[in-house]
């Protein structure tokens, strides 16, 4: 398969991070099943935000299973020599992607009209904005709508070309490229874009450690008494330092963890739904399921649903 990786000036290098699952699909498996070819509208060298130049082939007529628009960290301006390239593989590709904020490139082009979509959170508005006809999602790592492919962020770009090897090959070569780059986990496009510890946003050692805890041993009950322990304070220290770090009580953060760990989960497994509520500590299905209505507004089977075969690892 011929993948194009388009370059936009002031691009950000870690694309080509994204792009490199292709190249370990190649090694895992033995054989050539990934072409990769960088391009962008006259050739030559195009600079990076950092100055880092990359030589590229030019727009030609050569067909492409897959292209892909790799942006910088602002939203692009897309040439008319862009606009008819996109359209025109729109056309004859099979799929066409973007990285980030590339997908402001693809709206320009057309392509998100009636479609779904997702970009940098920060920039999701701006993009519905600006393509009021596109359903665009904010809380997606990444989303294929048909064959249009959009990715929230930089790192979510590796994220997307895992999934479509994953569409092409199956799930044990995607398992074994996420594993060959030390991905943490292959995380499903269902996934969302923000971290609970980070909204939580605690820079005090101490609660970090209690985090860290109650996030590796969702499964045991974890009072107050048995955070308050990790954090080496009293509880009733420890209740007033977390709250001032955090602006949220003990019980209602853990509640936030297992929610999370679960939402995981029941995106990228098939365990029962019982199971995954004792996992995390939900003790049984219903509770888990109070929590995720309250949370959340939908039921974890309409979750599971939502998350699509990508879903299965």
């Amino acid at each position: 398969m011929k993948i194009g990786l388009v370059l936009c000036p002031n691009f950000q290098p870690i694309c080509f991070g994204a792009v490199a699952a292709f190249d370990v699909a190649n090694k895992q498996a033995g054989e050539t099943l990934y072409d990769v070819r960088v391009l962008s509208e006259e050739g030559g060298l195009v600079a990076s935000w950092a100055g880092m130049q990359v030589m590229t082939d030019p727009f030609d007529d050569a067909p492409y299973d897959t292209l892909i628009v790799a942006a910088g960290l602002e939203i692009p301006t897309s040439s008319p020599g862009l606009v008819r390239l996109l359209r025109a593989a729109a056309r004859d590709a099979r799929r066409v992607a973007a990285i980030c904020l590339g997908s402001f490139v693809l709206g320009d082009s057309g392509l998100l009209n009636g479609r779904r979509a997702t970009t940098h959170w920060r920039y999701a508005q701006a993009l519905q904005d600006r393509f009021p006809s596109c359903q665009v999602d904010m809380d997606k790592i990444f989303i294929a709508d048909g064959p249009i492919w959009t990715s929230a962020g930089m790192t979510a770009g590796t994220d997307l070309v895992v999934g479509m090897i994953e569409r092409d090959h199956g799930s044990d070569i995607a398992r074994s490229v996420a594993k060959g780059m030390v991905m943490y986990h292959r995380r499903s496009g269902g996934q969302s874009q923000h971290s609970t510890l980070l909204d939580l946003g605690a820079n005090e050692d101490r609660v970090q450690r209690a985090l860290n805890y109650a996030r590796q041993n969702l499964a045991e009950s974890l009072t107050i008494d048995d955070l308050a322990e990790a954090a080496s304070l009293s509880p009733r220290q420890f209740a007033r330092l977390f709250r001032s770090e955090t602006g949220t009580t003990p019980a209602k953060a853990v509640e936030a963890l297992r929610l999370e760990a679960a939402k995981l989960m029941l995106e990228q497994s098939r365990l029962p739904i019982e199971v995954i509520a004792r996992e995390v500590g939900f003790a049984n299905r219903e509770r888990m399921r109070l929590a995720f209505v309250r949370v959340h507004g939908e039921v974890p089977r309409a979750i599971r649903n939502d998350a699509g075969p990508l879903a299965i690892l």
